[in-house]
């Protein structure tokens, strides 16, 4: 891992403290990079992913913010749930915000499918939050939805590996992109695999059957329209998921809504360009 540069190393060195909050009878883990602060980060993951996909963003912010990011349930080390809801994560983000007293200066930094869910948490939470940054994330062109969209694919068993080498090897970015960052998905694929000791076998860090039982409380678009708090969306410039007309769609929905296009970039635009997302979360905050 030659080509891996220092600054990922001095991130990823930067250890984390881990803790849990019980939120409707279910365990949502946290990572925490610095205590209480004025100010405050909560990063939110995308779908099946984790806490852990910002461990090489996170410690860029943690001397100037109390800066830290959670697994949603069915995800993650979180406990799994027999149905969920964008509410059931709304009520998650503001259990862990509450749990570890971030103030009402926190900015939600979210990702993909967490960019939906936390569009929820502060339109059903208004005063909580400062901002919210999503991450090729939000409320797509109806033309958009139209093109890419699939029936939700149910997993009818868990995929079950024989070692860990074998786990990490078939590990794939959803939706599939190729990374030139190798070091980064290497990392992310390590903290995605569990030993699972009822099967033998390692599995991945998520609710197989999270898609059949989700629900959606509320529309997108709604949420996005009650939102009354600062709101920037960086999206890739390349990305197959989020593309400039869904951008300018909710550009004309909300003409305050801040819009980044990072260049050389697809969906998962931190592992793409990691400095270049650092720089333009930053510049975010401080206009804010």
């Amino acid at each position: 891992m030659s080509d891996t540069p220092d600054w990922f190393w001095e991130a990823v060195d930067t250890q984390p403290e881990s803790g849990e909050v019980e939120v409707d009878d279910c365990d949502i883990n946290y990572l925490k990079w610095s205590e209480a602060s004025d100010q405050g980060l909560l990063f939110i993951h995308g779908h099946n992913a984790n806490a852990h996909w910002w461990d090489f963003i996170a410690p860029f912010f943690k001397d100037d913010y109390q800066t830290v990011a959670m697994d949603m349930s069915g995800m993650g080390d979180s406990g799994h749930r027999d149905a969920y809801s964008n509410d059931t994560y709304a009520a998650e983000m503001i259990a862990v915000a509450d749990a570890l007293a971030m103030p009402a200066q926190t900015v939600l930094i979210a990702h993909s499918f967490g960019g939906m869910m936390a569009q929820r948490t502060i339109a059903k939470n208004p005063e909580r939050f400062k901002g919210l940054i999503l991450v090729d994330s939000g409320v797509r062109h109806p033309e958009d939805i139209e093109e890419r969209d699939t029936p939700i694919e149910r997993w009818t068993k868990p995929k079950i590996y024989p070692s860990q080498e074998v786990a990490l090897s078939r590990f794939r970015l959803q939706p599939a992109q190729q990374c030139e960052n190798q070091y980064l998905v290497n990392y992310i694929a390590r903290h995605s695999a569990e030993y699972d000791g009822g099967e033998e076998g390692w599995v991945w860090k998520f609710d197989d059957e999270l898609n059949s039982r989700m629900t959606m409380a509320s529309e997108l678009e709604d949420d996005f329209k009650a939102i009354d708090i600062p709101v920037a969306l960086i999206y890739g410039a390349n990305s197959e998921s989020f593309k400039p007309r869904s951008a300018q769609y909710m550009k004309e929905m909300k003409p305050s809504l801040q819009l980044i296009e990072l260049a050389d970039a697809q969906h998962h635009l931190f592992l793409d360009q990691p400095m270049a997302f650092v720089e333009a979360v930053k510049d975010i905050l401080a206009k804010w």
